[in-house]
């Protein structure tokens, strides 16, 4: 893995690719739900980062993705041109920070509060096979809700998952939360096994196409092809307002094998 992130790489402008740019999501699509990269998918991101500038876009904060997409010598920051967590309010380019954003001060404490207040309420009332705990996860740029909470295993995880598919537990909660507060402007999107993100309307993954747009002031390259490789690309799901912007070219992936496989195919891997 070490040599795969101290590979040499062209300048962005030098790629032979040079307006192209391929965004991943993070879970299930460069690495299994909450696991770690591959080798393999690592040893593929670095041939076509030869041809192209690559970007990491996660709902989760940095550090969920150094923990997945990075090792305790290596810091993801290396492997990628650009890293977008919480959709890129936490952003970098080249391994240096950019400017962010924040979820408490567009929100404001009383209007939190109340929000907080009746998701909490909601859970304790929810008749589930389980419950463990950090039912709901303060991050930057949003909140993560989740029913079982982020505290269950592996396993659990999976077990929620199928039961929510036949259960249907977190559509009925984002849908409570719309009618309760449809002044708020906010934007849900169930991603993952087993929660649901909360963030003001456009702070979805489009948010870090701001980013991917500055970049022709910065270095004056314009990415006239912005590819977008996720899996949760259905209505509702956490890659689908990226996945159909008109700026972006969407691929929809089944798991990190198919977004191999796709890669492969389409840039000659």
């Amino acid at each position: 893995m070490s040599t795969v992130g101290a590979a040499v790489f062209p300048a962005l402008e030098n790629r032979p690719l040079k307006d192209t740019i391929c965004l991943f999501d993070v879970d299930n699509t460069l690495t299994p739900a909450r696991r770690s990269v591959t080798d393999e998918m690592l040893q593929v991101l670095s041939q076509l980062r030869q041809k192209c500038a690559i970007g990491s876009v996660g709902g989760s904060d940095f550090k969920k993705q150094q923990e997945q997409l990075g090792t305790a010598s290596v810091d993801c920051t290396s492997l990628f041109d650009f890293n977008f967590a919480e959709n890129g309010l936490t952003a970098y380019r080249l391994g240096k920070s950019l400017t962010g954003n924040s979820f408490i001060q567009w929100i404001g404490e009383e209007k939190y509060q109340k929000l907080v207040n009746f998701i909490l309420r909601y859970i304790a009332d929810l008749e589930i096979p389980k419950k463990r705990g950090t039912f709901l996860e303060f991050r930057n740029g949003m909140i993560n809700v989740s029913p079982i909470g982020r505290n269950a295993s592996h396993e659990e995880r999976i077990e929620f998952e199928e039961y929510d598919k036949v259960h249907n537990i977190r559509k009925p909660f984002v849908e409570a939360l719309k009618k309760n507060f449809p002044e708020y402007g906010l934007s849900y999107s169930i991603g993952g096994q087993i929660s649901f993100d909360v963030f003001p309307t456009g702070w979805d993954k489009t948010y870090c196409l701001r980013h991917i747009e500055a970049e022709k002031e910065l270095s004056g390259i314009e990415y006239k092809n912005i590819h977008f490789f996720g899996d949760k690309c259905f209505e509702g799901g956490n890659d689908f307002e990226i996945f159909s912007d008109s700026r972006t070219i969407g691929h929809c992936v089944e798991n990190p094998d198919d977004c191999m496989k796709q890669l492969r195919e389409l840039f000659q891997l």
